[in-house]
């Protein structure tokens, strides 16, 4: 298929192509004497997968970056992004249903509680809440939720982020280069929302493996994740002590 026919297949428009072409993120596998791009079959199937990653707010960058590995699996992805999806449409779900419910109240059809009128923008429910108040105390907690709150939905997106560009690394010694600074932004993101010096943040990735709700939800991802974030938090830690 020529540039312009992808274009209007795809709902996109030629410049964005010619864009993804230049940064080298979709190549066309052909080109005509010409100089006219021809996408095949195998492009189309790549260009699918760039734009669920660009829905799901991933920069080109890093979509590149997870395209490029050599351990990409187009299946995996595929299922988390669609599991991300499923979250996230979950919780536009529960705020159309409250936006309906108020319009409703607006009207005087109905009457709404202060608490129903923000049902769904509660992003920071926790079900390890009571746990981590009996492990670090409810002051801590409560400034953890504080900043979380803060954040919005956009905090959840990028920890996913974080996680599947983990899982794209997981292969690796968990001591390379590589792996550290996928590990390192772990360590920023979790100090953005709490207190995690270096022997916390080791005693955290222990966790991951020994909780078996930890390493279940982990290793969806990508199966040994929660091992290899445990391995390449410990490294990290004793570097960075």
């Amino acid at each position: 298929m020529k540039v312009k026919e992808v274009a209007e297949l795809v709902g996109i428009s030629v410049r964005t192509l010619h864009h993804y072409d230049e940064i080298g993120l979709l190549t066309p596998d052909d080109t005509t004497e010409a100089g006219y791009r021809l996408y095949s079959d195998e492009n189309i199937a790549t260009l699918q997968q760039i734009l669920f990653f660009r829905e799901l707010g991933f920069p080109l960058k890093k979509i590149k970056k997870l395209l490029d590995d050599p351990s990409f699996n187009r299946q995996q992805a595929f299922e988390m992004q669609r599991d991300m999806l499923l979250e996230k449409r979950k919780r536009l779900d529960a705020m159309i249903e409250t936006i309906e419910q108020t319009i409703q109240h607006e009207k005087g059809e109905i009457n709404m509680t202060n608490e129903e009128k923000f049902k769904g923008f509660d992003f920071s429910h926790n079900p390890y809440e009571q746990e981590a108040r009996d492990r670090w105390g409810d002051k801590a907690v409560d400034e953890s939720k504080k900043k979380v709150a803060g954040f919005g939905p956009e905090l959840g997106e990028e920890m996913n982020r974080i996680y599947f560009n983990l899982a794209s690394v997981r292969h690796l010694d968990p001591a390379s280069d590589e792996a550290q600074a996928a590990i390192g932004e772990w360590y920023t993101m979790l100090n953005k929302i709490g207190n995690y010096p270096p022997e916390v943040f080791a005693g955290l990735g222990k966790m991951y493996v020994d909780d078996e709700r930890f390493r279940k939800n982990i290793d969806q991802f990508g199966e040994g994740l929660a091992v290899f974030m445990r391995d390449a938090m410990g490294v990290y830690a004793s570097r960075n002590s």
